[in-house]
């Protein structure tokens, strides 16, 4: 039986995009190591653990019990693939004895359509705004989400990640820190509308029509690979609508 280790750090949506890549790298027995806010979104592996639990990050850095246990716990695997550590020549070192096999972070190349698995619920008659990503320049004007949301001919329930804010002009945002009952919830929408975020890549991986808005990222690198999804750059409100709109099934104004 081949025992491997699958290790990916990263963004929420990095590691969204990377699913089929990993997939791909099943053995008789996987185990994938990961960001904490990634594992409940991890299906096909037979033990996840959060990279912050295993003491993966201290090793080459720090001498202790912590990185001492977790190089005995590497040891135990047949063939690790690793797409932590290939820019970091003191944890390369202080592994080398075993089967590592490194992997650029960046950029990633995705060799299928990622997909998230939810239960198949019936589609109820609103549209999702996740406003914000990773980085400011990223994001779509907040005053501009807000426009094309009055314009809507649908509900629209906005949606928040566990530091996100958005002040009382704004009905009440709907906050699920679990992203496989986020995913559950989003797939319930006629519509997704956000920016180059991991909350996005959600949206596209369960499948519901998705707006995904571009201002400094390159989407020929960054936006989901599906054909439900939109890609706008640079858009304006009136864009933004109109895709929206016939996305959702909706008569455009």
């Amino acid at each position: 039986m081949v025992k491997r280790l699958l290790i990916r750090p990263g963004a929420i949506g990095d590691c969204i995009l990377s699913l089929p890549e990993l997939e791909s790298a099943r053995a008789d027995y996987t185990e994938l190591w990961t960001p904490r806010p990634v594992l409940p979104l991890i299906q096909f592996a037979d033990r996840t653990r959060a990279i912050p639990d295993t003491g993966l990050d201290l090793i080459g850095i720090a001498e202790g019990p912590r990185p001492t246990v977790c190089l005995r716990e590497l040891a135990t695997f047949d063939s690790i693939y690793s797409w932590y550590g290939s820019n970091h020549s003191e944890f390369r070192d202080a592994v080398r004895h075993l089967p590592f096999t490194f992997f650029p972070a960046q950029p990633i190349n995705v060799i299928g359509t990622p997909r998230i698995h939810v239960p198949p619920r019936p589609i109820e008659n609103f549209a999702v705004i996740h406003p914000f990503s990773s980085s400011p320049k990223k994001n779509w004007p907040l005053d501009s989400f807000r426009a094309a949301a009055a314009r809507l001919q649908i509900p629209v329930k906005w949606c928040v990640g566990p530091e996100e804010r958005l002040d009382d002009t704004f009905d009440k945002p709907t906050r699920i820190d679990n992203l496989y009952d986020l995913a559950c919830w989003i797939s319930t929408a006629r519509v997704y509308i956000g920016n180059d975020s991991g909350i996005t890549h959600l949206a596209a991986a369960v499948g519901v029509p998705t707006i995904a808005i571009f201002m400094t990222t390159d989407p020929r690198v960054w936006a989901p690979r599906v054909g439900h999804v939109t890609v706008l750059e640079n858009p304006s409100v009136d864009d933004v609508l109109a895709a929206s709109s016939r996305s959702a099934g909706l008569t455009e104004l």
